[in-house]
């Protein structure tokens, strides 16, 4: 047996009383559990943020780099310059640096944003992943900045013939640029799948449950 669906009379005779009128401030989709919408603007706000700051970081990777990189060995013979090690691995050993250091960035941002916003969102992916990719680009090139210099004829000519000198460093493949953007990306999506804020069924005013 059902109840009845008809309204019971107006407390005290208040007039103009509506049963099923909401609370005063309340919201229709309103319910225990239910994660509301975040309004846009703070989203592309939060998320630039992140990107922002994600981009600072590329100094320190770039200064990483330009320390933990080796450097390829030149020798000058007051002619040309040539590779001192022509069978080195120098120069790959550089560029195999720099995707293990932005891997390693990669996995640290993305748990930062991760733990900081405790959100996913189509503005927050896109803001790490292009300030991941911009603090890549940072720090390639200010590590070429701090690392030997780039005039390498003047460079021979002030270290003199037969002396070994540094070549600038340099990424051969630029393809490890985005090792930083896809590890930040593969972290803060796994973790916000695993851990994030879940979206309760919205339950509606108008909505029964049956007796």
């Amino acid at each position: 047996m059902t109840a009845p669906l008809n309204p019971p009379p107006p407390p005290h005779g208040r007039p103009g009383y509506d049963p099923w009128q909401l609370p005063e401030g309340a919201h229709p989709d309103d319910h225990p559990g239910t994660v509301r919408d975040e309004p846009l603007g703070r989203e592309i706000r939060r998320a630039a943020l992140t990107g922002l700051a994600v981009v600072v970081l590329g100094l320190l990777l770039g200064f990483l780099w330009s320390r933990l990189a080796p450097h390829v060995p030149l020798v000058s013979d007051g002619e040309a310059v040539y590779l001192k090690d022509t069978e080195g691995e120098q120069a790959i050993g550089a560029d195999g640096t720099f995707a293990l250091l932005a891997l390693g960035f990669g996995a640290v941002t993305g748990l930062a944003a991760f733990l900081v916003h405790r959100a996913g969102g189509i503005a927050m992916v896109c803001g790490l992943a292009l300030g991941s990719l911009g603090g890549a680009a940072v720090a390639w090139q200010f590590g070429m900045a701090l690392g030997p210099s780039g005039d390498v004829v003047g460079h021979a000519r002030t270290a003199g013939q037969g002396v070994t000198f540094d070549a600038p460093l340099e990424l051969g493949a630029l393809g490890v640029l985005v090792a930083w953007p896809i590890a930040a990306l593969l972290v803060h999506l796994g973790l916000t799948a695993l851990f994030g804020p879940r979206e309760e069924p919205r339950v509606h005013h108008w909505q029964t449950h049956e007796g």
